[in-house]
């Protein structure tokens, strides 16, 4: 996978807990296109983080979750997105906190429930926020897909994410 939307992981109870961060920043492109300026109506610039991209860096996080339950053996994909709710945008400068929580897993695939909470440190007094919950469902796909070939590699667990694992303090060994 080219595109992470996740920057780190901070804690990690295997099968249990995730929670990983992704700082917003001007310098990513996505920005720009939500929402250019519009002369035409005097609209000014309002750059934000789209809602599917969050939705995405939550499915990231889970899908760690879920892959690490197995030591990253099965090929996990996302399935379902069973529930999404956002309250609000998230600006560049703030940081997103994805908090996931396992709710069930087993060898057909697993499901996840996620808080997304976002801080403003531009604020006098910053502190987490939470701006939404979203529910997600995986399947293994290996086991899924009967008399389906896949490639016998973990095409879903990237060396890009073999890297933000390690850079976070995780061991790896796929």
């Amino acid at each position: 996978m080219h595109w992470l939307w996740i920057d780190r992981v901070v804690e990690l109870v295997p099968r249990t807990r995730l929670v990983a961060l992704k700082n917003v920043s001007l310098a990513e492109d996505h920005l720009h296109d939500h929402f250019a300026a519009d002369p035409v109506r005097k609209r000014a610039a309002m750059p934000i983080m789209p809602a599917s991209l969050i939705i995405e860096g939550v499915a990231q996080s889970s899908g760690i979750l879920v892959g690490h339950a197995e030591g990253f053996r099965e090929k996990c994909v996302l399935a379902k997105v069973s529930k999404a709710e956002l309250d609000r945008e998230v600006l560049p400068g703030q940081t997103l906190r994805y908090t996931v929580n396992m709710i069930q897993f087993d060898t057909v695939g697993a499901s996840t429930l996620s808080v997304v909470e976002v801080m403003d440190l531009s604020k006098p007094n910053p502190g987490w926020a939470e701006i939404g919950r979203i529910e997600l469902m995986f399947s293994h796909i290996d086991r899924n897909m009967a008399g389906i070939e896949f490639p016998s590699h973990n095409f879903v667990f990237s060396d890009t994410f073999r890297t933000l694992l390690k850079t976070s303090g995780i061991a790896v060994d796929f």
